[in-house]
C-alpha cells in the first residue's frame, strides 16, 4: 500500500501556553517537506483555554482537526480517540508541549515510506538528545527501559517514549488497546513488536517543556506500566502466536 497521507495525533490537557506553537511548527515543517497531512488534537478535558485556542487556530491551519474528548479522560484514551478519527495511512503520536522535533516527524515518514511498519525514536541512541530532562525522572526512565529490554529482548532502549510512528495497519492489528493512561506509550510498541510488525529505531531530539506543567505523575504510573508489560509478555510467550500479523 502506497503511503499518501500522514496523520499526527496530539493529546492535550491544559496546554494553552504551547499547543498553538506546537501545531504551527508541525504544519510548517510538514508543508515545507511536501507531506500531505492532518493534525488531530484531542482536548483531554482541559480546564484552561486549550479548546478556545485550538478552535481559533483552525482559521490559520487548514490541516488542523479538533476533537473534544468526553469523560472518562486519560492520555491513552485521548490517543485512541485520535486513532479512531484519523484518515491517514500512517500516524505519529506527538506531545503537545513542543518537546518533539517536527523534523524528526519528516524522518519518520521517510522510514515508513521505505517499507518499515513502525518507526521508534530513541532519545538515548547515538545521535539522539534529551535536553533539560529532570534528573530523577531520567533515573526512573533508564531503569524502566532496562527492565523492559531484559523482559522482551527487543533491543529498543526508549520504549517509554510516546513519540513513535505506525502504519495504519499496525494500529488496527494491535487492538484492543487497553491502556487508558501513559502506559499506552509502552503498550503500542511492545504489541507491535510481539505481533511481528517490522520496525526501525532512529535517534531523535527531545527538549523539556518551557511552559505549562507535566501531566505524567511517576508515582501513579508504576503499577500501570508493570501491568501492561506483563500482559504483553504473557502474550509473547503463552499465546502460541494467535495474535501474530497475518500479512
Amino acid at each position: 500500500m502506497k503511503l499518501q497521507t500522514l496523520s499526527i495525533v496530539i493529546p492535550a490537557r491544559d496546554e494553552e501556553a504551547c499547543i498553538g506553537e506546537t501545531v504551527r511548527m508541525l504544519h510548517k515543517a510538514l508543508t515545507k517537506g511536501r507531506i500531505t497531512h492532518e493534525i488531530l488534537v484531542v482536548d483531554d478535558g482541559s480546564k484552561d483555554s486549550t479548546w478556545k485556542t485550538l478552535e481559533s487556530l483552525k482559521k490559520e491551519v487548514a490541516a488542523l482537526k479538533t476533537i473534544k474528548s468526553k469523560a472518562p479522560y486519560g492520555f491513552g484514551r485521548a490517543i485512541c480517540r485520535g486513532f479512531e478519527a484519523m484518515t491517514g495511512d500512517a500516524v505519529v503520536v506527538v506531545m503537545a508541549d513542543q518537546s518533539d522535533d517536527p523534523l524528526d516527524v519528516i524522518r519518520y515518514w521517510g522510514a515508513l515510506k521505505s517499507g518499515y511498519e513502525c518507526v521508534f525514536g530513541s532519545r538515548f541512541a547515538k545521535g539522539g538528545s534529551a535536553v533539560n530532562y529532570p534528573h530523577l525522572k531520567l533515573i526512573v526512565n533508564r531503569a524502566a527501559n532496562l527492565f523492559i529490554r531484559i523482559l522482551f529482548r527487543h533491543g529498543l532502549d526508549d520504549t517509554t517514549n510516546a513519540f513513535k510512528a505506525y502504519h495504519r495497519k499496525v494500529i488496527d492489528g494491535i487492538k484492543p488497546i487497553l491502556s487508558p493512561h501513559f502506559n499506552i506509550t509502552v503498550e503500542l510498541p511492545l504489541k507491535a513488536i510481539v505481533r511481528g510488525y517490522s520496525f526501525t529505531v532512529i535517534p531523535v531530539s527531545w527538549c523539556g517543556r518551557k511552559q505549562g506543567l507535566a501531566k505524567m505523575k511517576v508515582k501513579e504510573m508504576g503499577s500501570r506500566y508493570l501491568f501492561i508489560c506483563l500482559y504483553v509478555w504473557l502474550e509473547k510467550y503463552f499465546s502460541r502466536g494467535d495474535y501474530l500479523k497475518t500479512n
